[in-house]
């Protein structure tokens, strides 16, 4: 069966702002920052797969560039099979801020990818509504962003994502900025999303349990200029414990592989 979403041997690179003598990733000739080496994975169709790799790894170029706003230097993006190319909005994309339009009240917040589409206001008011309803936000369809917590504020947006009626859904780190007690709740709306509207999920994140606990499969990057250094399985039926031997086990397994990245980079 063909995956849902292939990435193959993608390349990107940055102009540098300091000259290759630098270092961090630079390639040889003067003047550019090698961000992504021929990366390749793929998402199954109704899969959740994480990207976890560090900070500067090259996490979210990939994203934008699955999402049709960057274009890469080398390789391609298939869905279905076909190349995305450089079309937007073949896939909904939350990024790391919730990115709410601020004069715009929750309801009208949540339906701007629908609008963006065509859909008539009303419409799509009234599909937005099921939608806050169930991730607990219907008292506060009338309420502007500003007076949201940030936990809230990451459910509009998400449910914004959802609204936008595509198959594969893009996460860059969208819980990061959040307390632990929130994003524990998070991703408990967000393991609604993959059980109720079964979508596909490409997740980015920098924490190793949260990978774990909610993905089929993990992909680990290395440091700059970001490859695919191991493929991992989580072979366990959500929600998951994290003391659950396999999830510590995979835990120490991922962590000690980043701990030797981080060093061969550094050293």
């Amino acid at each position: 069966m063909t995956p849902k979403l292939q990435i193959v041997d993608l390349t990107k690179r940055f102009p540098a702002t300091r000259s290759s003598s630098a270092g961090g990733g630079a390639d040889s000739k003067a003047g550019w920052l090698g961000v992504l080496s021929r990366v390749s994975l793929d998402v199954g169709q109704r899969e959740f797969v994480t990207l976890l790799g560090p900070s500067g790894c090259g996490k979210s170029t990939l994203c934008n560039i699955v999402a049709g706003l960057i274009p890469p230097d080398g390789g391609e993006v298939l869905l279905d099979g076909a190349p995305i190319g450089p079309r937007r909005g073949q896939v909904a994309y939350m990024q790391q801020k919730d990115l709410l339009l601020p004069w715009r009240r929750v309801i009208d917040n949540a339906i701007l990818g629908l609008e963006i589409q065509g859909v008539a206001r009303l419409e799509a008011r009234d599909e937005a509504r099921d939608l806050l309803r169930r991730f607990g936000l219907e008292r506060f369809e009338w309420y502007y962003p500003a007076l949201l917590s940030g936990g809230m504020r990451q459910r509009v947006a998400l449910v914004r994502t959802l609204l936008c009626r595509k198959d594969v859904v893009v996460l860059d780190e969208p819980f990061g900025a959040l307390d632990a007690m929130t994003r524990a709740a998070m991703r408990g709306y967000l393991l609604r999303l993959v059980e109720e509207f079964g979508r596909t999920i490409l997740f980015i994140t920098h924490d190793i349990e949260e990978a774990i606990l909610l993905s089929d499969r993990i992909y680990v990057m290395s440091a700059r200029p970001g490859r695919i250094r191991a493929e991992i399985a989580v072979p366990l039926v959500r929600p998951r414990d994290p003391a659950h031997a396999t999830v510590v086990r995979t835990k120490a397994e991922i962590t000690a592989a980043l701990h030797a990245e981080m060093a061969e980079a550094f050293s």
